[in-house]
């Protein structure tokens, strides 16, 4: 176990401080999401503003000199690493977007009613990662690059947190990808100990944790312990009972979860952030911007504005970094990242405006939420829409 954790599965009388303007969706564990005017405000999301996605309290870690994480399981030479010793290693920044696998799930529960933390459209967060790369990490342990299965049959790399759940049974959060994800230097997937140029936060991992890119921020492990190559798949509460998608058949009483396979990327997806559900407008030129992405390190080739329910379309201009063209797939765009959208829509008179989102690969986000639900209301990638009221009397209305 990580030396210096103060755990204690109720304790939440050592909370980090959070930013005031923050909804929060659930107290205890802590989970909140910014305001959308302010998530879409940044291509950069500020720390203090990224969600906040726990299962537990947030645990302590105070003796951080002592801290280390365990490299073990079916590795050639198992060893413990210190903070220094991952920090001696190469450096990569990563700028990745963290999309939690249940974001717009408020949305599907209107729909009908699915289990979990309801969230709006801002569980997600676009953040620089600074880290060393776990495949690098797992040379160190006799692991090369670009193993898919290690002599001693080892196929998936098992992160394992400090965190504990109640579903773990008070044990730790767990999560794994497959080895050769791990141990390709192209994934990007990093063991991080800064965000956005600074050291991390408690909220977000402090002192280390997984990042993942182009996959539901589930796997992306935080407080990290334990790093294990495995022979199978983790079997976590979150990778074997959650977090997998299933039809609009499938209910309580007739789930099997051993017939889904654990999510991992997720499908391309956009929201508008410029407006509410519900948003009263005085009638002339509105702006409709928001946020566009898609897994598995897919670019967003367009973004499609209905101003009218979706009988007439036009595209939104796409963007990253200030004057650097946008190009899917391009050196210069962040592959991992994801794109925000901005255009204009002349508003008449009472309407719905709609945005739709298409990949690198002609993904294009389903046009009805009941097509996607399911009962864990995860992966709402539907079409995003909201209601404009025209108010040429904007302020006796409000």
């Amino acid at each position: 176990m990580a030396q210096g954790a103060l755990r204690g599965p109720s304790d939440y009388s050592r909370e980090p401080p959070r930013h005031p303007s923050l909804r929060i969706n659930a107290k205890e564990p802590f989970n909140a999401e910014p305001e959308r005017r302010d998530l879409a405000a940044a291509y950069i999301t500020p720390v203090d503003l990224f969600f906040k996605r726990n299962h537990g309290p947030i645990p302590v870690l105070d003796d951080i000199d002592s801290y280390c994480v365990t490299i073990g399981g079916l590795a050639g030479r198992p060893r413990q690493l210190s903070l220094d010793d991952i920090r001696k290693l190469p450096k990569y920044n990563v700028t990745a977007t963290l999309q939690c696998a249940g974001n717009r799930r408020t949305e599907m529960s209107k729909s009908r009613k699915v289990r979990g933390v309801g969230w709006d459209v801002c569980a997600l967060g676009n953040a620089t990662w600074g880290g060393a790369k776990l495949s690098d990490v797992l040379q160190l342990v006799g692991v090369p690059y670009h193993t898919e299965i290690t002599p001693s049959g080892g196929k998936h790399v098992e992160f394992i947190s400090v965190d504990q759940c109640p579903e773990e049974k008070g044990g730790p959060y767990k999560a794994s990808i497959p080895l050769g994800q791990a141990t390709n230097p192209a994934a990007d997937v990093l063991l991080a100990y800064e965000m956005n140029g600074e050291v991390l936060k408690r909220d977000h991992g402090y002192p280390l944790r997984a990042i993942v890119p182009g996959v539901i921020g589930a796997r992306s492990v935080k407080w990290l312990d334990r790093i294990d190559i495995i022979e199978e798949e983790s079997q976590g509460f979150f990778m074997q009972k959650d977090y997998k998608m299933f039809p609009p058949s499938v209910d309580w009483d007739n789930i099997v979860w051993s017939t889904r396979k654990p999510q991992m990327d997720y499908p391309v997806q956009s929201a508008i952030c410029s407006l509410e559900d519900i948003s009263a407008v005085k009638p002339g030129q509105v702006i409709v911007a928001g946020y566009a992405l898609s897994g598995g390190g897919r670019g967003i080739e367009r973004v499609d504005i209905s101003p009218d329910g979706g009988k007439s379309w036009f595209e939104a201009h796409r963007y990253q970094k200030q004057g650097v063209p946008y190009v899917a797939g391009n050196v210069t765009s962040d592959k991992w990242a994801w794109v925000l959208f901005k255009a204009i829509v002349d508003v008449k008179g009472d309407t719905e405006i709609v945005a739709k989102a298409v990949d690198s690969s002609a993904n294009v986000q389903p046009e009805s939420v009941e097509s996607i639900w399911n009962l864990r209301g995860i992966l709402n990638t539907c079409w995003h829409r909201v209601r404009l009221l025209a108010t040429p009397n904007l302020r006796s209305f409000m």
